[in-house]
């Protein structure tokens, strides 16, 4: 298999258990409707593990264009490959979605809610503040991607690296998820909200892409922001691209907090 193809299915795995895990805590006449926000959470982490044990010795299993952006700013991908895995990530997510919108089929027509229905597939915030939002998922992304690294510089015993990526992302869900539902992947978030575009659902609202473009910049900012700090201070690698973002990121954090105090 390519590592393309290898990211396609990974990709689309990790929104079927995961956007299906949204479907079955949030649709009507569901065994696990309400079943709440840690389930969601195990839901993601365990959707990440089992993507990583399907395909992570073919890609990587980066299975999110934050990482594999963040790995090319950081040196640690190939830049001619780029494209290609975040073309593979994007239509691994689109059907992914489609797959979770055929398995809870007869769900769609019952449940009365539009902004339910298009929470089972994209993210949204709590409280709408582009700035606030954008950090959210800024911070979340950099805890990601910088987290994942320090993971795989550690021994651990062979196979138990995904299990420790899955529990970081419970990690992510439990503690930072409230703000927008932690998206911290633009292909998971775009991918599904696409398909809720395109899909036939009944009585489903716009597909709310005014909000769309936050958790797309906000983990790739974060993403590669989290590959360059681990670049410099675990390596000593200090680039000018570490301190250009790192610039940026500090210009965002200081305008999300004065728009927070003039409030």
């Amino acid at each position: 298999m390519s590592e393309y193809l290898a990211e396609f299915f990974g990709t689309m795995l990790l929104v079927l258990f995961g956007c299906g895990v949204n479907a079955g805590v949030s649709l009507t006449k569901s065994y696990a409707q309400n079943a709440g926000w840690l389930v969601i959470s195990l839901g993601w982490g365990l959707a990440v593990t089992m993507a990583i044990y399907a395909v992570g010795s073919i890609s990587g299993a980066h299975i999110n264009p934050a990482v594999t952006i963040g790995l090319m700013a950081s040196g640690d991908f190939p830049a001619d490959k780029m494209i290609g895995y975040v073309t593979a990530q994007m239509a691994g997510a689109i059907i992914g979605a489609i797959l979770v919108w055929i398995h809870y089929l007869p769900h769609w027509q019952e449940t009365e809610d539009s902004n339910t229905k298009l929470g089972v597939f994209s993210t949204s915030p709590a409280i709408d503040n582009s700035l606030s939002n954008l950090v959210s998922e800024l911070i979340g992304t950099f805890a990601l991607v910088f987290v994942i690294q320090l993971i795989g510089a550690n021994d651990f015993s062979s196979g138990l690296n995904p299990i420790a990526i899955g529990a970081l992302i419970v990690a992510i869900g439990v503690s930072m998820g409230g703000t927008t539902g932690y998206a911290i992947n633009p292909a998971r978030d775009l991918g599904p909200r696409i398909a809720h575009f395109i899909l036939p659902i009944k009585g489903k609202r716009d597909s709310n892409w005014t909000y769309s473009w936050i958790p797309v910049m906000g983990p790739i900012i974060g993403g590669v922001q989290g590959a360059l700090t681990y670049d410099a201070f675990f390596r000593g690698n200090v680039t000018y691209l570490f301190l250009i973002v790192s610039f940026l990121v500090v210009v965002i954090f200081s305008l999300t907090i004065i728009d927070a105090l003039r409030k």
